[in-house]
């Protein structure tokens, strides 16, 4: 009887301990570590990218990922992923939330979930001025670089199925094969041409060119069926929005004192409080 009893007993504790682990959540999880990881770009001026004077990652969705871990009480540590790595980086564990210029689509959220939108852009040409390139139309039979994994990999096949797509690690290899003239446009949205282009030491070679093609609206990726890290998310970036916090990381990055200069025109959809 003692024997049945003990080993109902063990088996109790079992459930117990299932249970407590089953009712942890992802966001009680990185408070408890005290630590909030985002996967982020490291190429990618100005949303992500290596600082030179500090030699450390920067920009725009840096600094978004620090907000929210403020916002939890929590540091926040960075790790670079590319367009091909972060939702494998994310489902296997090694960041919490991806905050790297990532459209929310819905074939993504077959695997994972997104906050709302924080950066609206729409999809554009990258070209070196007076090649007689101006829209998707002119790169028929030519080719055109973009990131592997990228949905500007898939939006430039479905827009213009006459060229020639070569798919690099990230955007500055492919704008390399620009320069090298093995590409006859980069493609990607236009904040992120923008970017490129101005960070070239010769930035009056290169234009961005074309009507929008596409709608990127960038969301924060993150681990399915965790509605209380979402939830603390999209609350954080709502809160980021009202108090003008949000304004004046964009004009750090995007104002009209900056390479990047680009109005801000869109609106984020704040639920009320």
């Amino acid at each position: 009887m003692r024997r049945i009893t003990l080993t109902l007993a063990v088996a109790l504790c079992c459930v117990l301990a299932l249970g407590s682990t089953a009712m942890a959540n992802k966001l009680e999880q990185i408070k408890q570590k005290g630590v909030l990881v985002c996967g982020v770009k490291d190429s990618q001026v100005p949303f992500g990218f290596v600082d030179e004077t500090t030699k450390q990652l920067a920009g725009f969705e840096i600094d978004i990922c620090s907000y929210i871990a403020d916002k939890m009480g929590v540091k926040s540590e960075v790790k670079p992923v590319t367009s091909a790595t972060r939702i494998p980086m994310l489902t296997q564990g090694s960041v919490d939330l991806v905050i790297a210029t990532m459209t929310h689509k819905f074939e993504r959220d077959d695997v994972i979930d997104f906050s709302i939108t924080y950066f609206m852009d729409g999809q554009k040409l990258l070209v070196k001025k007076g090649e007689g390139i101006n829209s998707v139309a002119d790169l028929a039979g030519k080719k055109v670089g973009t990131a592997k994994g990228s949905t500007s990999e898939k939006n430039i096949k479905e827009a213009q199925p006459q060229a020639q797509v070569l798919s690099f690690e990230n955007y500055p290899q492919a704008f390399l094969a620009l320069k090298q003239g093995k590409v006859s446009a980069v493609t990607t949205d236009s904040t992120i041409l923008l970017g490129i282009k101005n960070s070239d030491e010769n930035p009056d070679q290169w234009a961005i060119v074309g009507e929008a093609f596409s709608s990127e609206p960038y969301g924060i990726g993150m681990v399915e069926n965790e509605s209380k890290l979402r939830d603390f998310v999209n609350r954080s970036l709502a809160e980021m929005w009202v108090s003008g916090d949000y304004k004046a990381n964009y004009d750090k990055w995007f104002g009209p004192d900056t390479k990047y200069y680009l109005p801000l025109e869109w609106e984020m959809e704040v639920w009320p409080f």
